[in-house]
């Protein structure tokens, strides 16, 4: 059962890769600042160094939703399977859902099947939930600012001169933004993984070993080169029409917000950053620059994520557990 856990949770981190490829490069594929098969490779590069570098968002996930010597491994593999179906589900139509979301609710459900409400962290789960929410609209803000600055700096450049330096600086805050995506989804894995770790026994204290990550980080820059194209186009193309200087200031405002909540320990959705960070540099435009259709399609994703995988991981536990036991 542990190895069954291990398996899931790397195949997670592998769908949570090119589930949200499109966090980091969905605008500067757009924008033409890179070719599709240069900014995967580059995603999938910075995924990997970014996923080794801290651990504190895998023990905020590891330790935050509910005590690990209290649950089973039939238990985290319920709440993994739980994100995974949902993941599958939202990238078949194209909605760039929550990851981050998705694992939470997955293991909020299945611990709530296996030891009822009572199991789970409420202090922990009210922290996590409310910087989910949070830095969306921090993202927006900030995007939203950004564009501001920029085209007061630059009102009396030509537009042309402008995006074409803008292109250049594009592949740089893409590159930070694949690296903060890096530091932010794969920790949600490495705390799933030691969590059932010290839950089997093989570890005394939380602290995720070398391994851990290192498997971690693999298995989300080898998802991150898979592509997702689906998603790329929803929040690339369809959502707001992006010029490199866009571009740029979307991919800096979501790097910065994810980055600065790593460093924290609060776990972000990198998904719901970057598309918020879309929203605010489109509104800065103008109202009708924003695809309302799409970003109503992003919106319901959001709030429904937690409860629909909770829903999945809930079921998905009353369906293992007469066969693997509780």
């Amino acid at each position: 059962m542990l190895v069954a856990v291990i398996a899931a949770a790397l195949l997670f981190d592998y769908i949570n890769g090119f589930h949200d490829t499109a966090n980091a490069i969905a605008t500067c594929v757009s924008t033409r600042a890179l070719t599709v098969r240069t900014a995967i490779f580059m995603a999938a590069g910075l995924n990997f160094v970014g996923a080794m570098i801290s651990t504190k968002v895998a023990a905020t996930i590891g330790k935050g939703i509910v005590d690990a010597s209290s649950i089973t491994q039939v238990v985290v593999l319920a709440g993994i399977m739980g994100a995974i179906i949902w993941n599958l589900i939202t990238w078949y139509y194209g909605l760039p859902s929550s990851s981050s979301h998705a694992i939470i609710g997955g293991l909020a459900g299945s611990v709530v099947a296996h030891a009822g409400t009572s199991a789970l962290h409420w202090a922990g789960l009210k922290k996590i939930i409310t910087v989910l929410i949070l830095s969306p609209i921090v993202g927006a803000f900030f995007g939203f600012l950004f564009m501001v600055i920029m085209m007061w700096t630059f009102r009396n450049k030509a537009p042309y001169t402008l995006n074409k330096v803008f292109r250049k600086l594009q592949i740089f805050s893409a590159a930070v933004m694949a690296f903060s995506h890096g530091t932010a989804d794969a920790q949600k894995s490495m705390g799933v993984i030691t969590m059932a770790l010290v839950s089997y026994g093989s570890l005394a204290t939380f602290e995720v070993p070398n391994w851990v990550k290192l498997s971690c980080a693999v298995a989300m820059g080898l998802g991150t080169a898979a592509g997702g194209w689906r998603i790329i186009k929803t929040v690339g193309h369809d959502f707001v029409k992006l010029q490199p200087v866009h571009g740029f200031c979307v991919e800096t405002a979501s790097a910065g917000v994810i980055l600065g909540a790593s460093a924290m320990g609060l776990p972000t959705s990198t998904t719901h950053v970057i598309t918020s960070s879309i929203l605010g540099v489109g509104l800065s435009k103008r109202i009708s620059a924003v695809n309302w259709g799409v970003a109503y399609r992003i919106v319901t994703a959001w709030v429904i994520t937690i409860p629909a995988s909770a829903t999945v991981g809930f079921v998905s536990y009353m369906v293992f557990s007469p066969f693997l036991g509780k």
